[in-house]
């Protein structure tokens, strides 16, 4: 099943740059903006796919009452966190192998914490105005996503200039032999 995930995975990647080099060749666009677009898109994509499940739980838990606005904000999001880092870090970014839960996991999680925080006060406040000004059933639930959807909206890009840049930058290669600025460190720190 993995390697069928993968290999699907890969077609589409290749597809969409594909895409995206006919669409920005008349403009003569150099290869990394080109690459850049379409990492920009797959993780469009990725969200897209992770805001309707995100969404979609959302919607449910408040339309039927079963938590408050807020606690099912906090419900939504850790459904669409597990999909958003797999897709994010296989598909848009292309790693595979083993995760690391301190260069990779662990930020995620603090990037999404801090949007769930955003969104979570968004949502408060928007169930609150709801209530006040006598909301109810799809117009209630309506303001409390569209809140939902600005809040994670406005930190959007910032997050996708930090796993660009940061969580999932491209390493140089390490070749047998050459030394790599970690191992120069630690030869450094552990010299007598």
């Amino acid at each position: 099943m993995n390697a069928f995930v993968h290999r699907h995975h890969s077609k589409l990647a290749r597809r969409l740059d594909r895409t995206v080099a006919r669409v920005l060749a008349p403009a003569r666009v150099s290869d990394s903006v080109r690459r850049l677009t379409a990492r920009l898109l797959r993780y469009g994509a990725v969200s897209a796919v992770s805001s309707t499940l995100s969404l979609g739980v959302l919607g449910v838990l408040v339309a039927t009452r079963t938590l408050a606005p807020s606690w099912a904000n906090v419900v939504a999001t850790a459904a669409g966190t597990f999909p958003s880092f797999e897709l994010n870090r296989r598909w848009v970014w292309g790693r595979t192998g083993r995760r690391s839960i301190v260069a990779e996991i662990g930020p995620f999680c603090a990037m999404t914490f801090a949007g769930l925080a955003l969104s979570t006060v968004a949502v408060a406040c928007a169930g609150a105005f709801a209530a006040s000004s006598g909301f109810s059933g799809g117009l209630r639930t309506g303001a409390i996503e569209l809140a939902n959807v600005a809040a994670w909206g406005s930190i959007w890009l910032a997050q996708f200039v930090v796993l660009d840049r940061v969580l999932f930058a491209a390493r140089p290669a390490v070749t047998p032999g050459s030394v790599s600025p970690s191992s120069e460190l630690h030869r450094s720190v552990s010299a007598p």
